[in-house]
Order: structure tokens, then sequence, then C-alpha cells
């Protein structure tokens, strides 16, 4: 249990990035203080961004206990870096970046004071927990903030804090569905679904973090903190558009339709000569008129029906036929070239494998390579988004689990012998 940062964490430099051996710049968030008590991916999620903007993020982990490993679960989901004798996912080399690993168990009393003595030292607490497990545990917001009345607790659970669903076990991919994401998403001849990433979860955190950024906002007026409270199903929710006004005015229920976009009429994806797929987007009125040109339809450029959207999208299927038989007598680059004359948005469907070789991913420096703990080179995901003055960093990768227990022990007061006998108790 190390007291420094993992030695082989740093970033190495890319397009657009600091020059090797320049350490990042302070983020906009330095000097916040955040404890994590979440687990998986919203609340870690949303505690990461805090991180990469340089807040203090403490995550609390469950120790080695009853013969599990302990941990974060994320350290052993989806692909594990094949080198590492622990077996740790490469997601949580990301997802836990520039945090700090400390081993608490919180189904005991000594494990419980602990995180009040952090909490009391914290700004923002995020917590990813079915709703009352913190209050069983005695830290619940009321027992937090009596120390620290400017604490902020982030929240963030299947069906939020209150509500007759509040005790239900709740995951994305329930969220997903409840939020109506899922029911809008897929062919309208085939059974709803789901986009292969946890979309519902990494909503809630963005919407954890807006929170706690207005919280602390607020906090600089009154003194106090206050309760972020995000249910993943409304953070879905939150993203549909205009569904429920069309709803409650008129009626229609907005059903899946495939690659097209209800109303918005042309916005598409079309199939190309060598069996590809090019995106186009022409609904802006001039942008239509453009389109049409550029693909030998001067008439439906000027056909005064098709002036406007609404128009449009009451010929749809007229718009859209003629755009792929054009698309269909040409290649994909062909088209992707033809649109651009034009000044037509429009775009190829990228893999990750087309993400790590394109201009603009690697001008923006998206792509960060990093190294991990044995030294082995890893693209990860640069920083987003982009400031200009205080921008975010990679400053090392997820710890090993525990890394930082001492060093964070130490800062609360506790000397070489209460931690070791914390740690022979089992707390750490």
């Amino acid at each position: 249990m190390s007291a420094g940062r993992p030695a082989g964490g740093d970033a190495t430099p890319g397009a657009g990035e600091r020059p090797a051996g320049a350490a990042p710049a302070p983020g906009p968030l330095s000097g916040l203080r955040v404890l994590e008590l979440g687990q998986l991916i919203a609340g870690p999620f949303a505690a990461r961004m805090m991180a990469e903007f340089g807040a203090d993020v403490i995550k609390v982990e469950p120790p080695a206990r009853d013969g599990h490993e302990g941990g974060d679960p994320l350290r052993k989901w989806r692909k594990l870096h094949p080198d590492d004798p622990s077996g740790t996912s490469l997601w949580w080399y990301v997802q836990a970046r520039n945090k700090r690993s400390v081993t608490l168990d919180l189904r005991v009393a000594a494990g419980q004071r602990i995180v009040r003595e952090l909490a009391a030292r914290s700004d923002i607490v995020i917590e990813n927990f079915r709703p009352g497990a913190l209050e069983k545990w005695g830290l619940g917001y009321e027992s937090l903030s009596r120390d620290n009345p400017g604490l902020i607790l982030v929240r963030l659970s299947g069906y939020g804090q209150t509500g007759p669903y509040r005790d239900r076990p709740g995951f994305g991919a329930i969220a997903e569905s409840m939020g109506g994401m899922r029911y809008v998403t897929g062919f309208p001849d085939r059974p709803p679904v789901r986009l292969n990433l946890s979309i519902g979860d990494s909503l809630a955190a963005l919407h954890g973090v807006i929170g706690a950024l207005m919280a602390l906002h607020g906090r600089r007026e009154t003194g106090r903190g206050q309760v972020v409270d995000v249910a993943l199903y409304e953070a879905v929710f939150n993203m549909m558009e205009s569904t429920l006004p069309e709803f409650d005015r008129y009626g229609p229920v907005r059903e899946r339709t495939g690659t097209n976009l209800t109303g918005i009429v042309p916005s598409n994806t079309y199939p190309t000569a060598d069996g590809r797929h090019i995106v186009i987007g022409g609904n802006g009125d001039s942008i239509f008129r453009r389109l049409m040109r550029a693909i030998g339809r001067a008439d439906l450029a000027d056909d005064p029906a098709l002036s406007d959207n609404a128009g449009r999208a009451a010929q749809a299927q007229r718009i859209d036929d003629a755009i792929a038989a054009w698309t269909s007598a040409h290649t994909l680059d062909d088209g992707l070239e033809a649109m651009a004359r034009a000044d037509v948005p429009s775009g190829r469907i990228y893999s990750v494998a087309d993400m790590v070789a394109d201009p603009q991913y690697l001008a923006r420096a998206m792509i960060e390579r990093v190294r991990l703990p044995d030294g082995t080179p890893l693209a990860v995901p640069a920083v987003v988004p982009k400031l200009s003055e205080t921008p975010g960093a990679t400053r090392w990768v997820g710890p090993a689990l525990g890394e930082h227990t001492d060093e964070v022990l130490a800062e609360l007061g506790y000397d070489a012998a209460a931690i070791a006998a914390l740690r022979a108790e089992g707390v750490v």
C-alpha cells in the first residue's frame, strides 16, 4: 500500500499534448476534495470527471474479506490486461484515473467513523448505493452534514431517493428502458435494441457532475451544501426531446424508425456502392437545396412543397429514395467528397479502429497514450471538454486497491501504529 502515485501512470505526449516531463497545470477543480463511495459506473464516472479537472478524489473501496478480493467490481469487468497478474480491467485504468484508492469496510463502526472524518474534510461526497444504504451505516446526509454544513452529497440511484420504486434495484439498462430511450431505438418491425454501451449510467453521471457544480455555486451564496438526487431513469428521460409535449398536445407516441430521425428530413443513413454506409444530414432549408443539386435533383431543390422541413417531412420517403439512389451508385469516399464540395454535413460510421487512425481525432489529441504500472503502453480517451486555460489531464492511471490508504489516513492524523491496528482488524 504505497503512499505515492503509481510510478508508471503519467501520460505520454501525443499530438497537442504537453511535452515529455512537463507536469499538467492545476485543473479548475484543484483544491476541491471529493469522497467517492460508489462503485461500477455512474458514481465513479462522475467522480472521474472531477478528478480529471483537478479535484482530489478519494475513492473508498471494500477491502479483501471473507475470501473475496475486494475493490470496485469494475476492476474485473470487460477486457483484462493479459500480463497483469491481478487481472485488472483496462476500463479500470480510465474510470479510476487520478483517484486515490482507500480500502474501508463500511459495515463496521471503525470504517464508518473514518468515512465521517473524510466527509468532514470534503466538499462533495458521491455515492450510488441503493437508497437507504448510507442511512443504514449511519452515513446519511443528516449525519455527514452535521460536522460539515457545506457538504454536497451527490446520490445516483436507479429511481431516486423518493417514490414507490426507490427501493428497487436499478441498473442503467433498466433506466434506458423506463426513461424511453429503448422504445425509440431500433427498427419498427423488430424488438427495441440497446446501445452496446452503458449509456444510462453515463448520462446519470453527467447530470451528477452538473448538479454538483450547481450546488457548489449555490454554496458560495448560502454557505450551505445540499443533496443532489439523480435518478438514472430521469437522466435518460431528460434526453427525450419533444416526445412528451408532442404526446400531450397531439397524442402520437414516437416510435422506432430505424436510421432516420422522426420529423427531421432528410437525416438518415444511406447505402453506398461499395457496401458501406454514409450518414447525411440535409435538414436545413438551404442545405437541402445544396444536397439536391449535388445529387442531380434540381427538381427537388426547386420544389416549393419541399422548401421547409414541414413539407419535407410529409414526403420523407420520396426524398430518402432519391438520396439512396444516388449514394448506391457511388462509393463512400466519393459520396463524402461530393457532400464536402456541396457543404452538406455527412460522415462515415466510425468503429474504434477508425477513430484511432482519424486525423481529426489525432489533431485534437483525443487518443492519449499512458503507461500502466508495469510499463505497458495503453491508448485511452483523452479528457473532455477542452478548456483553454485550465484543461483537464491524466495525472496517473487507476490505482492499485488500497494504494493510498496509509497516505490518506495519515492526513487524518492516524499514526503508523493506529493504521496497523485498523489493518489487523480488517477495517482497511
